[in-house]
């Protein structure tokens, strides 16, 4: 069977399909975020698979009636040593996690960033609302109503009839709800950046039949701001970097992502997730599991690599709850829930936010989290019982250590995304947690970027050029590799999902940017074909949900368009650009017929025929003009486009 490969890695999607196909699966990544994720489904879990649980009240209760087949046990461990997690925590931050008026249980504390009216004759603490609703369903509508006495705010809960006020934040300034005075931009960050944005509480949501609102209690607020972390990652984050808008409000270092309460919270599920471990190892011990004495990393298979295995996926579940736990996590009026940090491949700046109750069970907290990392835990080990191998390399080096491959891939996608920049938000806390576990993983401060295959011009003084010329010569690189490792007998298939046009999305809820990928095909393209590929196949794969980081709210692509390449043969001959453009005329409109009746929608059909055209076009040495030039991918992409 041939080796799978898939040079940039990511999460894992891919090996973790050859596994599920019964074949070796291989996968790469410089990014240690990224690819401890995968080393969690391809080849921890696997390699644990018939594991039966180690925690005494799983073996007590449970050990001789279940199946721990396909990682039940591991599962079932994960759950257990959480539960004890979850008690340990409330036993220590409990008291910062107040009950309602009437003992309601809160979930979730909603704020509002403040900042003082610029106007003398005001001077209020203005709060910066973006919207005051809570709730939007029929028949469940709520919202904030702002209740103003002189220069001060209060407010109130409504519901029924009637409809919320405008927020006071739109993207083109702020308004006071004091004295409707305007508010610039520019006044905002200048007062953030001197540390004078403070927080204002709006509402607080309980459990109970469906959720109910609580108006703001000041005994709330004095307990939320009483936290006190004795660690805080003080980590600075890129001066500039994609999809970084929150330093120009003066948040510069990771610490000011998150609450101070959230912050004790991370703090205390990071330390119990890593103490945990000497139990797991403990317990494992007494129930007879055998013991190799060797690490996880260092391919154990016994005890001490189990206890390393559980403390793994809890440390990952506490990496979960990060990502909402920030006070950059919207509050989702229509679902009434926490919106995750990322639901866009930002940290934009938010203005009024969601905290949630991180012991109840609510979305992102840890009772949530610990059951829904147990849960992948299961689903993943139905795809197959032979751990895969996963290094924390640059794609060019993992292919010169491998031959005969079937390669799979999806590949960067130019400048749309910094993941190695994301990634430190999550890199923080699993340093701080899983550093001993994996050494070499965790040996830097943050995560690397240097090598990362981008086009960032942050990371080259701003030149656009230079950051162009590292991201094509990292993708011929490893394109030039791959044709001499490849099994001939299967194509090379490549995954892309980007409009060449995509306009992108707001960055902030200031302001939008434009995005042009037009040069990221081009030079996905270039490098594919000057590399000595051809474009034999194409074909659409519906995405796997709507809800992907980069396709929520904007135009990105429904479908992934896949790629399937081979070796261009040396024999090729070269054409003219009138015999390229008679055959691109013949062939195309029969290949956008199929499409259609492959079901592409309209919206993606232009894209999708991005395909069969340069299939056309990489099937020659080169198309000459008639200049005597070589015409460019550039200049093939406008012709297909205009057929």
């Amino acid at each position: 069977l041939p080796t799978v490969l898939d040079p940039f890695c990511g999460g894992g999607s891919i090996p973790l399909e050859a596994q599920r196909l019964g074949l070796p699966a291989r996968g790469s990544d410089l990014n240690p975020v990224a690819l401890l994720i995968t080393k969690g489904v391809v080849e921890i879990v696997p390699r644990f698979a018939n594991a039966v649980p180690v925690h005494p009240e799983a073996r007590q209760t449970l050990a001789h009636s279940g199946n721990w087949s396909r990682g039940k046990g591991l599962a079932e461990d994960v759950r257990r040593y959480g539960a004890d997690i979850l008690q340990a925590a409330r036993e220590r931050i409990g008291h910062l996690y107040p009950k309602g008026p009437d003992g309601e249980t809160i979930l979730t504390w909603l704020w509002a960033r403040t900042v003082k009216c610029p106007n003398p004759a005001c001077g209020a603490e203005m709060p910066l609302v973006r919207s005051f609703s809570l709730a939007t369903k029929a028949g469940r509508q709520t919202w904030v109503e702002p209740e103003v006495t002189g220069n001060q705010c209060t407010f109130a809960i409504k519901t029924g009839k009637g409809k919320p006020r405008a927020g006071t934040v739109n993207r083109r300034g702020a308004t006071c709800v004091c004295c409707n005075t305007p508010v610039a931009f520019n006044y905002i960050r200048t007062e953030g950046k001197a540390g004078r944005l403070g927080v204002t509480l709006l509402a607080m949501v309980a459990a109970g039949r469906g959720k109910t609102y609580l108006p703001p209690d000041t005994s709330h607020v004095a307990i939320a701001v009483s936290a006190s972390p004795s660690w805080t990652p003080e980590t600075q984050m890129p001066e500039k970097a994609l999809g970084f808008r929150v330093q120009g409000y003066g948040m510069t270092h990771h610490a000011d992502l998150f609450t101070l309460r959230q912050l004790a919270a991370m703090e205390t599920l990071s330390d119990l997730a890593k103490d945990v471990r000497a139990r797991v190892l403990s317990d494992a011990k007494a129930t007879g599991m055998a013991d190799d004495d060797l690490r996880l990393e260092e391919g154990g298979t016994g005890a001490t690599a189990y206890a390393d295995a559980v403390s793994t996926f809890l440390s990952m579940g506490v990496n979960r709850c990060s990502g909402f736990n920030s006070s950059l996590c919207r509050w989702g009026a229509d679902n009434e829930k926490i919106m995750n940090v990322f639901g866009r491949q930002t940290l934009s700046m938010v203005w009024d936010f969601g905290e949630a109750n991180i012991l109840e069970e609510t979305v992102g907290s840890w009772p949530t989290c610990k059951d829904y990392v147990a849960e992948c835990i299961q689903v993943a080990t139905g795809y197959g019982s032979t751990p895969g191998q996963v290094e924390q390399l640059d794609a060019a080096h993992a292919i010169r250590k491998e031959k005969n491959l079937l390669v799979s891939t999806d590949p960067p996608y130019y400048d749309n995304i910094g993941y190695a920049d994301l990634s430190d938000f999550f890199y923080i806390w699993l340093r701080r947690t899983l550093g001993g576990i994996y050494p070499q993983l965790f040996s830097t401060l943050l995560v690397p970027k240097a090598a990362e295959l981008v086009a960032d011009p942050s990371r080259f003084d701003g030149d656009k050029d230079k950051a162009k010329e590292h991201f094509e010569d990292g993708f011929k690189q490893t394109f030039t590799l791959l044709k001499e490792k490849l099994d001939l007998r299967f194509p090379m298939t490549v995954y892309y999902a980007f409009k060449q046009d995509d306009e992108g999305e707001p960055d902030d809820e200031e302001e939008s940017g434009g995005v042009s990928l037009t040069t990221g095909w081009e030079t996905l393209l270039e490098s594919l074909i000057s590399t000595g590929f051809q474009i034999t196949a194409t074909w659409p794969v519906r995405a796997s949900q709507q809800w992907r980081m980069r396709s929520r709210g904007s135009n990105a692509l429904a479908s992934y368009i896949i790629l399937a390449c081979r070796p261009r043969p040396e024999s090729a001959a070269m054409t003219t650009r009138r015999d390229f453009l008679t055959q691109l005329k013949t062939e195309l409109p029969t290949a956008i017929r199929h499409l259609q009746h492959a079901s592409v929608q309209a919206v993606d059909l232009a894209q999708a025929a991005i395909g069969p055209g340069m299939a056309v076009y990489s099937r020659y040495s080169r198309v000459v003009e008639a200049s005597g030039e070589r015409m460019g991918v550039r200049t093939a992409l406008a012709h297909i486009n205009q057929i």
